[in-house]
């Protein structure tokens, strides 16, 4: 319920500024701590996984870049392949820009190993370098989906045996949340799209 509020107060900000012309300064998304006079904001907690070229990513990958974030499995029958095009538009965008990159983690980690994760990256014509699909403990994975606002979770009932949402998060150099997306809908992220380059700008 938390997340609802959290991402209906997103959306109350974003509708906000699309009422005016210029783009609006991003929110910081997430649970806040006050100390003081001092905002303490949301960030991603530390973590440590492995990509397609076997490679460990940390948060120290993304230190000084936004990053767009996803969960998805290869095998899955229901949203991912429509979230997974977006993340092309968005990557064939902004593929020359080196203050961007991309993390998708699979929420299927006994099957999607990382040959299968590399063999996936190949078919999109993606570089590693680039856009890092990991795996890793899959704890571990669960439990940061909950810290990107996500639903990741096995569920015998759900298609392919997964629940997960379909959000494009957009994080800032210093791991904050900053914007996100159903990746289902082509039109909000063009509007993503939008606070990215407000974001490239605006890089702390």
């Amino acid at each position: 319920m938390k997340y609802l509020l959290i991402f209906g107060i997103g959306l109350i900000l974003t509708a906000c500024s699309e009422t005016n012309n210029d783009i609006q300064p991003l929110p910081y998304l997430g649970n806040h701590q006050i100390q003081g006079k001092d905002t303490i904001y949301h960030t991603i907690t530390e973590f440590a996984f492995t990509n397609q070229d076997s490679n460990t990513v940390t948060n120290g990958t993304f230190k000084d870049k936004a990053y767009i974030a996803d969960f998805f499995f290869t095998s899955c029958p229901t949203i991912c392949p429509k979230v997974t095009k977006q993340m092309l538009r968005l990557y064939d965008k902004y593929e020359a820009d080196d203050r961007i990159l991309f993390l998708s983690h699979t929420i299927d980690t006994k099957r999607d190993t990382v040959g299968r994760l590399r063999h996936y990256a190949n078919n999109l014509g993606v570089s590693s370098k680039k856009w890092h699909f990991v795996t890793g403990d899959k704890d571990e994975i669960y439990e940061i989906a909950d810290d990107y606002m996500s639903i990741a979770t096995e569920d015998p009932d759900a298609p392919g045996g997964f629940d997960h949402s379909g959000w494009l998060l957009l994080i800032d150099g210093q791991g904050r949340i900053r914007s996100f997306a159903d990746g289902t809908d082509e039109e909000k992220v063009n509007r993503l799209m939008q606070d990215i380059d407000w974001m490239l700008e605006h890089l702390d």
